[in-house]
């Protein structure tokens, strides 16, 4: 597939996955899962099936260069396209498409974040090829769909609405809405509906789907992106650009700004085991239990009367937990947290208040 691009972006700081996950090494760059593999290093192994792999881009923040580096030693730098702020999703896909636009007006481009898990990579493989064919031939903006198995509430939704006949698949519909991590009731009446699949946060697109659609719903970013740098990609001129472009540009994601606005915009729904593992609780899903039904990580853990938990602890550490039912502990070498599964989403509040009060060197 000489056309087809994988852009992975790997700029997150993995904030609900600490204190294992900190700005200085977040998630996508650990074996969280204890496979040998990190998250990014596995990400780019499934995608190099059906993508040639002087055709990936990575995204990432400055700071991660060489991270990317020596996880992906495959790569070349020139393949690294760095961001010297934060800005979401929206101006690291903008970023990308042009990157690829300079030397490939005809490219199919797949996005992905960098730290999902998928456990069927064979079904995975089949419906991303079923999908790029899709975006080939169509002026459409498509995203993959998971079969929602729980009413989860930090998920995006995809509301599904006419079913598009096509050869390879039954499941490609037109999307009517898109619902950002609704409220547990929402949840729930989502789930029960049949009408709405999880975001899986995977897009598949043309190089000129996706320049059309910046063109008509982020005119100021177009403006900045591909009007103002049109000559500036692949060249000398590139960073001292982006630089200044990101200073300016504002901070907003793709589904926000594009995907919740757009017409022409579409999903593949499939079932090929997919998690964004982007918090424990996820983590603790995903993991094989023991009888108690709880996820130990780490060789020198004794519990008593402790259930529904998962913890993680380095083996040069020796734990002794009671009591606990329904709770994270993680340990490392300088942070202890203890927090109900049930209320991770605290986790980020947790962080900021430790940076606030102690540094950034703990967050």
């Amino acid at each position: 597939m000489r056309n087809t691009y994988c852009v992975i972006m790997a700029g997150g700081v993995g904030s609900r996955f600490w204190p294992l996950s900190k700005t200085s090494m977040p998630k996508q760059f650990l074996d969280i899962l204890g496979t040998g593999r990190t998250f990014i290093q596995m990400t780019f192994d499934r995608f190099k099936k059906i993508c040639p792999v002087e055709n990936f881009i990575i995204v990432t923040n400055v700071e991660y260069r060489d991270l990317v580096l020596e996880q992906l030693p495959e790569l070349t730098e020139n393949q690294i396209l760095l961001e010297p702020l934060r800005r979401n999703t929206a101006p690291c896909i903008a970023y990308a498409t042009n990157r690829i636009k300079a030397v490939n007006k005809d490219a199919t481009i797949i996005v992905s974040p960098s730290d999902h898990l998928i456990l069927n990579v064979e079904e995975f493989l089949f419906q991303l090829k079923t999908g790029i064919e899709f975006a080939e031939k169509n002026n459409a903006l498509l995203t993959l769909g998971i079969p929602p198995s729980r009413p989860e509430t930090g998920f995006g939704y995809i509301q599904i609405e006419n079913k598009i006949e096509n050869d390879n698949t039954e499941h490609l519909y037109k999307v009517k809405t898109f619902t950002e991590k609704p409220s547990l009731e929402m949840a729930k009446i989502f789930v029960e509906s049949g009408e709405f699949y999880w975001n899986s946060g995977i897009f598949i697109w043309s190089v000129k789907s996706i320049s059309e659609a910046f063109a008509v719903y982020l005119p100021d970013m177009y403006e900045r992106f591909f009007t103002k740098g049109e000559n500036k990609y692949a060249t000398s001129s590139e960073i001292f650009f982006i630089n200044k472009t990101y200073s300016e540009c504002q901070n907003t994601s793709i589904d926000y700004a594009i995907m919740e606005k757009a017409d022409n915009v579409y999903v593949l729904c499939a079932d090929f085991g997919w998690s964004d593992v982007g918090t424990w609780g996820a983590l603790y899903a995903q993991q094989p239990k023991n009888e108690n039904n709880n996820v130990i990580q780490g060789e020198n853990i004794f519990m008593y009367g402790t259930q529904n938990s998962i913890v993680n602890i380095s083996e040069n550490k020796i734990a002794v937990l009671q009591g606990l039912d329904g709770y994270i502990v993680v340990e490392t070498e300088d942070i202890l947290l203890v927090c109900k599964k049930d209320d991770e989403q605290q986790i980020r509040h947790f962080v900021n208040d430790v940076k606030l009060q102690k540094g950034t060197k703990f967050a």
